[in-house]
């Protein structure tokens, strides 16, 4: 699967211009299971191992406010991380608003990929997670194509 736009994102780019106003101040949640089809798709038998937030206090967080050759990458100035609620191993994730419950939506901004020690959407060191702990996401990009 490749990195996915949820069809709200989709639209409110067309209309502001901004992905960052489209997911700052939400959350990245990392799942196991099987990868939903699209960014819009609901949950489906998905377990939530851990949702990264500002300093893992539940609060969003943010993209910088500058982008660079069509890369926008996390706030260097925020710390990204959270607790496990459960152990399993992580496929994908959802970058997200604090309140996105997970459901069908073409309403919802949603940037969906997934999750790998390589060749993922999100690099992380090791894809088991476990309960309890404390997991962090030191970078983070999104990249646009460049007009053609």
């Amino acid at each position: 699967m490749a990195f996915q736009v949820s069809t709200g994102l989709r639209d409110h780019l067309l209309v502001t211009g901004s992905l960052k106003a489209g997911v700052d101040g939400g959350v990245v949640r990392i799942y196991s299971g099987t990868v939903p089809a699209t960014a819009d798709a609901a949950l489906s038998g998905n377990t939530l191992l851990v949702t990264i937030s500002l300093d893992d206090t539940g609060a969003g967080i943010h993209l910088d406010d500058v982008a660079t050759s069509g890369i926008a990458v996390k706030d260097p100035t925020e710390t990204w991380e959270g607790t496990c609620v459960a152990s399993g191993v992580a496929t994908f994730y959802r970058f997200s608003g604090l309140a996105d419950a997970g459901a069908l939506s073409t309403t919802e901004k949603r940037v969906q990929g997934t999750v790998g020690t390589v060749l993922a959407d999100l690099l992380v060191s090791s894809t088991t997670y476990t309960s309890a702990t404390v997991r962090r996401i030191d970078s983070y990009a999104v990249g646009m194509p460049a007009a053609a």
